[in-house]
Formats: structure tokens, sequence, C-alpha cells
């Protein structure tokens, strides 16, 4: 009944004024600034969702039925003047929609109400058509309250962007601009207490940010020069100045907006099934009134078998709880891209996890460096460093960061190709260097004697060779996230499976699953290996959910029902990803997954619930055992219980709970 939710249940039909529009702008190029919302538009959730021309309805209803119920302004053969002109007043918005309605081919449930009054009336039962109009718009503002409760806990993070900023400029001044007025590269002065505009990082200072609207962290990030913030974080202590990276759309808290955005356009297939379920009850409804009267020839207990369905509450329940599971994902820091995603999670049974970068941090350190005989460690190093220059893989990067740590020169690599799974290639000074795993070196012919392996079981290995020659072994390994074993836990806890697959050694992924409670693992995988075993998953019957962050992941991720991927991860995984972690906190995935099987319960519930009372209401209503009256009183108080049962899963003002 309520036209809040139009955009996500196009066959729910509403009675009062469209809600504004969500404003959609696209993103900005580099030195343009897009504000995430539009100012008018993040007023507008403010404004009171009861209009005066709904408050001046609902008064003359009121009266008009105070005056049917008083015989005031009858006229001798009994027909109420106040009541018909009140009810004309009244009626306007329900028989509006019942028309167009009628006009798609669609069965709403304003027709069977529209119905129902006319009949009403006909019988001159002027006070209970009256009664059934009042209580439809009365239901309709409590409607639109919680839908606009939705709007604004969803995004009030809108009050926490600054209007106004200071940058400064090259010449050193400081500059007052508005927000809109940002470009990529700006530098940001933020006071302490002020809050953060862009994503960026930290060029001076020291401070501490609450950054939990963004990413849920409970407690204030330390922020050094380095640091990364995010726009909609608040800086509690020290100055600090950010060198603008992203702005506008392209910032974590734009994501969220836009995520929120994507949620209002799309459907969930529950939530078709919702307005199909809801032209059913109107259907059987009237199909029920119909062999009533010819049972019966009861005018009244056939108005109130017409009366009493209602489906109205999983109609525009199921949006509601669906946009708002997706706004409390969001504050968990989880971005969820639709309501199919959200549907598919809640029915997820197994998960599947990459290693590096997912369980790990994906920021190894280098343990060991085992030159092969006659080979200098310091060769062995300088050559790895070259070919992993251009590297985006966290070992690569781990090795040349090790060789800047001890001074050393690295040498520009004159080519680069990387093959997934495999390793490097590179040409350094006219020479082919390789860099990578034990299969790479086989491929390529290099001889690897057995003394030349390290006895670090559990560490990566990355084999260099230059001009057909092995120089040694690099030996690097990662540490396990301190978050990973609670959420592992979590998930568990849910009754879901979990795989582990990953590129790196049996031992590397045996030392890793042992301290996570994981039992099915995978190593030594291409990214197409990856990619078979969650399409073998998936055709077994599994529901699989894919979390990764790499590029070699993307294949995967987009093969399983739901691929989540780490927000620190490439640019690939998270396009190709369903739901994008952005504070890369595993707990977080497991909160999604508990909001995600939650919402499921509460819109099966909706349903039963529904179902379950609009059976019991017709049968007593088709035994004269429900007046008119009373059939509208448990329609209306029914249809708010779910809607107020959906409006649970909205995110409170001050956390998630």
């Amino acid at each position: 009944m309520n036209d809040s939710y139009k955009v996500a249940s196009q066959s729910h039909s509403r009675l009062s004024q469209k809600a504004p529009p969500v404003a959609k702008t696209a993103t900005p190029q580099v030195g343009q600034q897009t504000a995430p919302v539009d100012d008018n538009d993040a007023h507008a959730e403010h404004q009171n969702p009861l209009s005066l021309l709904d408050a001046a309805r609902i008064a003359v209803v009121s009266l008009a039925a105070l005056a049917a119920w008083f015989h005031i302004g009858e006229t001798a053969a009994g027909f109420s003047v106040i009541g018909a002109a009140g009810l004309a007043i009244g009626v306007w918005p329900v028989l509006k929609e019942a028309f167009e309605g009628l006009s798609s081919r669609r069965m709403t449930m304003e027709l069977s109400m529209a119905i129902a009054i006319i009949a009403a009336a006909a019988i001159s039962e002027f006070f209970t058509a009256l009664i059934i109009t009042l209580f439809v718009l009365v239901a309709e503002v409590l409607e639109n309250m919680t839908v606009a409760r939705g709007r604004l806990a969803i995004r009030e993070l809108l009050d926490f962007l600054p209007r106004t900023v200071s940058v400064r400029s090259a010449r050193g001044g400081i500059a007052e601009i508005e927000v809109k007025q940002l470009a990529i590269g700006d530098a940001i002065l933020v006071n302490p207490g002020g809050r953060i505009p862009v994503d960026g990082a930290v060029t001076a200072g020291h401070s501490f940010v609450d950054q939990s609207r963004i990413t849920g962290e409970s407690m204030p990030a330390e922020k050094t020069i380095g640091s990364h913030v995010f726009a909609g974080s608040i800086n509690q202590s020290g100055a600090l100045e950010v060198q603008a990276e992203h702005i506008g759309r392209d910032t974590s808290f734009g994501k969220i907006i836009e995520a929120v955005e994507q949620a209002e356009r799309s459907r969930a297939p529950v939530q078709r099934l919702a307005d199909r379920l809801a032209g059913y009850l109107v259907y059987f409804a009237l199909g029920a009134a119909v062999l009533t009267y010819f049972v019966t020839r009861d005018i009244r207990s056939t108005i109130a078998v017409v009366i009493v369905a209602g489906a109205c509450g999983i109609a525009a329940g199921t949006p509601l709880a669906v946009l708002g599971a997706i706004g409390r994902a969001a504050r968990a820091g989880a971005i969820i891209k639709g309501g199919l995603y959200l549907e598919q999670l809640g029915q997820v049974d197994t998960v599947v996890v990459d290693k590096t970068g997912t369980l790990t941090y994906g920021e190894p350190q280098v343990q060991g460096l085992l030159p092969a005989e006659g080979v200098a460690t310091v060769t062995l190093l300088d050559a790895a460093a070259a070919a992993e220059l251009r590297s985006e893989h966290p070992l690569g990067k781990t090795i040349v960061a090790h060789a800047k740590a001890l001074g050393r020169t690295i040498a520009e690599p004159d080519l680069f190709d990387y093959t997934p799974g495999r390793g490097i290639k590179a040409m350094v000074s006219g020479e082919q260097v390789l860099a990578g795993n034990l299969n790479l070196m086989r491929e390529q012919g290099v001889s690897v004697p057995g003394s030349s392996l390290t006895n670090e079981a559990t560490a990566s290995h990355i084999y260099v060779a230059r001009a057909g020659g092995l120089l040694g072994v690099i030996s690097v390994s990662d540490h396990v996230r301190t978050e990973a074993p609670a959420a592992m836990a979590a998930i568990h806890a849910l009754g879901v499976q979990t795989v582990l697959l990953t590129g790196d050694t049996e031992a590397v992924a045996q030392d890793v699953a042992s301290h996570l409670g994981i039992t099915n693992v995978k190593a030594n995988l291409l990214p197409d290996d990856k990619r078979t075993i969650v399409q073998r998953l998936v055709e077994s019957g599994r529901v699989v959910a894919m979390v990764g962050d790499g590029i070699n992941d993307a294949p995967a991720l987009m093969q399983a029902q739901v691929g989540i991927a780490m927000g620190s991860g490439t640019d690939v995984a998270r396009e190709s990803a369903d739901v994008v972690l952005l504070g890369n906190d595993l707990l977080k995935f497991a909160e999604t997954l508990h909001i995600a099987r939650r919402t499921r319960r509460i819109i099966w519930a909706n349903f039963a619930g529904t179902i379950g009372i609009d059976l019991l209401g017709i049968g007593l209503a088709a035994f004269g055992l429900l007046s008119p009256l009373l059939a509208a009183f448990i329609h209306v108080t029914s249809e708010m219980v779910f809607i107020l049962n959906s409006a649970r899963l909205l995110p409170s003002r001050t956390g998630l709970r």
C-alpha cells in the first residue's frame, strides 16, 4: 500500500505522494567532483512522511465517520449525505490505485479494498465504508513512516560529510572551498573532531580516526603518514593532512550509497514471488467472496471476506526487509550489489576461501635467502627483485620491499610477463630471469636439485633462475589474519562448510587450515583449477560463496553463486564479485552471512503468517463470524505486524543492533 517502495516492488501499489527519487550521478573523472547524493535528496529524508493532504484527508474521513455513526446529516430515507461526501474525498486514492492496477493488468489489494468499500456504501453501510477507508489511510501513513525510517537509517552517513573543506594550495596557503570543488590530489586539512570528505592517504599528522560508519570497526584506527582514511569517518584527536585519492562516488562512502541505490532498483526473486503471492491471494479472496454470496446470500459476510484478505504485508515487507538487510550489511562493511545476491547469500551452505590476502594478510615477510652453490646472496636477491619489480603479487612486493630495505639498487626489467599460478618471466640486462614456483622452473627446463629446498615446509618458496641456471630459493611466509579464526568459527556455527583453495604448497595450506578449523583443503591450484572446483560444487547442488582478493580468484568468483571480494584486492576481483568487504574483515563477512539468513527467515515468516491469517480470516468471515469492521481491523493490523517484522532488519542510528 505504500508508495515509497515502488522502485523496489513495481507491482506493489501506493496511495500517498511519491518519495523523493534517489539521485543518480555519473562516476567522476580525475579532477572532477560529484557529490555522493544530491543535497535535496539528503534533506528530503528528514521530511515528515505525513503530508498536509494526507492529514486533511484522514481528518475529513474521521469526521464523516462520526457523522455517520450519530446519523448526522442523514435524509429521511437514511442516506448519509455527510458520509457519502467524506467517502468520496477519502476513497479517491484507493480508487486511483485500483484503476491503475486494472490498466496495467495487475491484481492489487487496492482493487479488493475498493470493491469492499463500494459494496458497503451500496448497501448504505457508510460508517463501515468510512472506517475501512480510514484504516487504509492510517496504515498508509504508518507504512510511510516505516519506509522513511528505513531510508534515513541506511543513508544517515550523509550527515557526516562536511559541506566545506580546508585545502592547502600549491603556494602553501589554506583556502576554504565547497566539497563539490575538490579534485583528486588536493591536500585537505582535517582538524580534530572534523569529518573526512574523501578517501585518501595521510601525508602529515598523527591521529585516531573513528571509521566505524564505513568499516564497522568498533575501535578508532590509528592514522600516521601513509595510512589510508575513508570519507565519512571522524578525526578524533590530532590534525591530519590528507591527499585525496578518491572523491564523490569513487569513495567507500559513495560505494555504500551506490549499493543502496542498486538495491532499490534491483529486485530479488523472493520479491517477485511476494508480488505473485499477493495477486493470488486477491484472486482467492474474490473467489471466496463470490462463493460466500451464492451460499449465504449475506452481503455483509461477502464484504468481510473481501476485506479481511491482505497481502500488503508481504508485498511491502519483502522489499523493506531486503533493503534494510543491505543497509545493515553496508554498515558492517559489506557492500552487497543487489537483492539477488542477498537472497542467494541467505541460502549459502558452502564457503570457498582463498588463502593469500583473504585468510592471511597478504603481506608476508622474507624468512630466508638460500642461494645455489657458487651464487652470492645479493645476486639472488637482486635478480628476484628486478623480476618482481612490476609484480602486483603480494610475494613479489615482499621481495622488492626487502631489497629496498637493504639498500639494494633494483634494475628495471626490459620485458615482464606474469603467468597466474606459475610466476614471472622477465628480461633484465639482456638475460631472462625467472621467479616463480617449482612448476615454472620445470616448464622452462631449469634444473632444481633437491638439496636446494628449504626445510621451512610452511613457507612459500620463490625459485629464481637466470639464463637457464638456478640462482636459489627465497623463503617467504605470511601470517593468518587476526580475526580469521573467529570468523571461520562463526561461519562453522551457522552450519556452513568451508573449503580452502590456494595456489600455494600443500604444507602451507594445511598449516593455515589447521589454525582455522578448515578440513577441506586444495593446494597447488591454477586459477582455472579453482574455477573448476567451484563449478563442480555448484553442479553437485551446493550453494557456494567464494571469497578471494586477487586476479587469479576472478574466474572462481564469477563461477560461484555469490562472489565476495576483499576491499583491498585487485580491481578485477572487486568487479567480478557480488559482495565487497570494505574493511577486509572476515568477521564482517560472517556477520553478513548471519544477516542474509535472518532476512530469509523474516521474509518466509511473513509469507507463512500472511497466508495463515488470510485463510483463517476468510473462513471466519464466510461463516458470518467477522463483521466488515472487524475484518478491516484484522487486515490492517496484520499488515503492519509483518511490515514491522521486516523493519527489525533496519540498522539502528547508533550501530548494527
